[in-house]
């Protein structure tokens, strides 16, 4: 069983927040415990709007309380009308996901019978305590990047290896691939983009991410990767320019990394368009379609290489 981060700071933090809470002798103690634990989010950003949430929803529930209960009295029906008019208000002040947590605070009020300004300073402490904590302790966040990398590694390694696979059908003729990589990198990239996303939410003031940049990147060429295996399916003859293309695919396997090889392969791209221009026109209907689909997938990793080049400019 895995004790994840927001676990531990859960459980460190919930005592933390109803100890000191009792510490100053506030009533309702253990609530600044529960306020903490609402407050514990996965990210600082989400952590920070959680806090505000919970603490404007309270705000206002104290004086909607203060309001419906002095007018009405502390009845059940006063308890109906206040949420009623609260829960529509903190809609559309966008403070509804501390609507649970004002609740608490609304029913100390109820069952306290008689509002007093110590009271109102009581729940406000307890409030300040509660979201404190959990913004304390939401300051640190484990960095992400050795996971990044990690799965960078994993991306570029099945780029590489349908590269290769896609240079072998084109020089053997031969279909003895899984395509696992495919389902894989799939998964891969939609994984690291949330990891991404993640990360990005713990670091507030930072507006560009170059790991979101970089699997932004992968995923755009992976989409061309896709596009490109029909067509090297379709080809089932052997010609002289498969076998160009399948050197050229094999020296690009060897070359996936995060550094800029784009322009060095796009230049070899320019070389084969002229010698595909200069060579003798099909003999053969099967051949005029298998040089086609050469040059359609010839167009494909040239898409695919242009996309990192403008990346990494």
């Amino acid at each position: 069983m895995k004790i994840g981060y927001r676990t531990i700071k859960t459980a460190i933090g919930t005592p933390v927040a109803i100890w000191i809470a009792q510490l100053i002798q506030l009533d309702n103690f253990v609530s600044a415990g529960i306020i903490t634990l609402l407050c514990i989010q996965p990210t600082r950003k989400r952590s920070f709007l959680s806090s505000w949430h919970r603490f404007g929803a309270c705000l206002l529930a104290i004086l909607f309380s203060v309001i419906i209960f002095e007018s009405i009295g502390f009845h059940p029906i006063a308890i109906g009308i206040l949420l009623i008019l609260f829960i529509p208000s903190t809609v559309k002040l966008r403070l509804s996901p501390g609507i649970v947590t004002s609740s608490v605070i609304l029913l100390h009020l109820y069952s306290a019978g008689n509002i007093t300004l110590s009271l109102v300073i009581n729940e406000v402490i307890l409030i300040s305590i509660g979201i404190g904590i959990a913004l304390l302790l939401n300051l640190y966040m484990p960095s992400l990047d050795k996971n990044l990398i990690e799965m960078q590694k994993k991306v570029e390694r099945n780029f590489s290896i349908i590269l290769k696979e896609i240079s072998i059908y084109l020089k053997e003729g031969r279909q003895t691939w899984t395509g696992k990589e495919i389902i894989e990198t799939d998964q891969l990239l939609n994984k690291a983009e949330r990891v991404v996303l993640r990360d990005q939410e713990n670091h507030v003031l930072r507006d560009r991410h170059s790991f979101y940049d970089y699997f932004m990147m992968r995923k755009k060429q992976f989409e061309i990767v896709r596009r490109m295996l029909p067509l090297v399916s379709q080809m089932d003859e052997l010609y002289e320019q498969s076998f160009r293309m399948a050197d050229f695919f094999d020296e690009l396997a060897d070359s996936v990394n995060p550094g800029n090889t784009a322009i060095i392969h796009l230049q070899t791209i320019r070389e084969l368009k002229q010698q595909f221009s200069n060579d003798e026109l099909p003999k053969t209907r099967k051949e005029f379609e298998t040089r086609a689909n050469l040059f359609r997938l010839l167009h494909e990793i040239e898409q695919y290489l242009l996309i990192k080049k403008k990346m990494i400019q």
